[in-house]
């Protein structure tokens, strides 16, 4: 192993020894006392912290379920926590923290800290920023949980190289963010880029905004689940009755993709909303002609072939001709790691720009 090019993914309980130009070190020798980032990505059902030293490779990470139904309270407790114990995983010292950054589900205001609202917790004004920043004594940087994952491939993952780059994440809602020249595309007081709640179907489902007819109300792994385990029930899927029933929570990515080798009426559903996934791509082509599109989450990891066909299939049908070779579609490669690498790359940059700035 070359100096210096440990594994991403390695943590400090993982590798002990490495290889140097002076022989065998211990690893710790190599890390400790040296400045580290934390990224954190809290999602609704789990968080996970990483820290990463100065190249971005992980040197510990700790993994808690969210439980955000306790309310805030008690939710900012298990980040100080779940973050206190990745630096110990690292076998690092708080003193030498020199910034969170945290993604967080729902939209945030960017220059408050504040978590506006997560549907999925039921939080609603949260000053994360200042909390942690009390308990830790060093910066935190808020932003939205699709837009950390959007950069981390923008740095790191499918997207490196591009000028700009667009991300669409079709889970239980529809995630996107976009990322020009280096920055996060937000407003001036709020996150954006709020994809799964475009008008889409004039008069459609109701969605968990609220809104009738949105992107996500059609189109998400949620929506899709929903018309599958209707048609299981009606017996229309038996594939899907004998592996997990027709109880949408069980109905997820992984089977899903099961039965659409089985069901032909599972493949017509799944293919007609991800055709509309790619209707509505389209349009973002229109308004920012990315150099690249990618595409996450469980749905696509699952079923990475014929989530790309038909997105494709949809945009093509709704393209512009002079588009139609503005960007390329590719599939995400990060993960997990995307949010939590891409918070604390971010966190860097903006402390970075403001020291350059002299604020």
């Amino acid at each position: 192993m070359e100096p210096g090019l440990f594994p991403r993914r390695l943590c400090l309980r993982q590798l002990k020894i490495a290889n140097c130009i002076d022989g065998f070190v211990n690893f710790r020798e190599l890390i400790v006392g040296k400045p580290f980032w934390v990224g954190f990505d809290l999602g609704g059902t789990k968080m996970l912290s990483a820290v990463y030293d100065d190249q971005y490779r992980c040197l510990g990470r700790e993994r808690k379920k969210t439980k955000g139904f306790q309310g805030e309270k008690s939710g900012l407790e298990r980040i100080v926590k779940c973050i206190y114990d990745a630096i110990e995983e690292a076998g690092q010292s708080a003193d030498d923290l020199q910034a969170i950054g945290i993604g967080c589900p729902g939209p945030i205001d960017p220059q408050r800290g504040v978590l506006l609202q997560a549907p999925n917790l039921g939080w609603k004004e949260v000053s994360i920023a200042d909390e942690l920043s009390r308990e830790f004594k060093k910066p935190v940087v808020l932003v939205n949980d699709v837009d950390a994952g959007v950069y981390g491939e923008y740095r790191f993952g499918a997207g490196q190289g591009v000028r700009s780059l667009l991300g669409v994440f079709p889970g239980t809602g529809i995630g996107g963010g976009f990322v020009y020249e280096g920055e996060i595309f937000q407003g001036a007081n709020i996150s954006c880029m709020e994809i799964g709640h475009i008008p889409t179907v004039p008069d459609g489902p109701i969605a968990s905004a609220g809104l009738r007819g949105s992107l996500e109300s059609v189109s998400s792994r949620l929506a899709i689940a929903s018309l599958v385990s209707q048609a299981a029930y009606r017996g229309q899927a038996p594939s899907v009755v004998e592996n997990v029933g027709t109880d949408l929570a069980n109905i997820r990515s992984g089977p899903l993709a099961h039965a659409l080798k089985k069901e032909p009426i599972v493949k017509e559903i799944i293919g007609q909303a991800i055709r509309q996934l790619g209707k509505s791509m389209a349009g973002f082509v229109h308004i920012l002609a990315p150099e690249r599109i990618i595409l996450g989450g469980g749905l696509v990891e699952a079923m990475p072939n014929f989530v790309m066909k038909k997105v494709e299939e949809g945009m093509e049908s709704w393209l512009l001709p002079a588009y139609r070779d503005v960007c390329k579609v590719v599939e995400a490669k990060l993960g997990d790691d995307a949010s939590v690498q891409g918070a604390a790359a971010w966190a860097r940059h903006v402390l970075d720009k403001k020291k350059k700035s002299g604020k």
